[in-house]
């Protein structure tokens, strides 16, 4: 049983540390929001919830304008 628990929590773990590599902009986006929840009516896990998915998506907007701005100037014969 102890193998098992111990596995279990491994596999958590695991599971969170991958979603937070793919979570770009989360962290910052989730304390902005949730510290404007809390002020706007102590609704502050909803504001961060919010503010992470707002801020993950001006995340990649930003990497793909980045990346759109790289192929730009990149010469044409390569």
């Amino acid at each position: 049983m102890k193998h098992a628990s111990l596995a279990t929590a491994l596999v958590v773990s695991f599971a969170f540390v991958h979603a937070a590599a793919h979570a770009e902009g989360c962290t910052k986006g989730a304390v902005v929001g949730g510290v404007g929840g809390h002020i706007a009516g102590g609704h502050g896990v909803a504001g961060a919830a919010a503010g992470c998915a707002i801020g993950h998506h001006e995340a990649k907007k930003k990497d793909k304008a980045a990346s759109a701005a790289a192929a730009a100037s990149q010469p044409a014969g390569k």
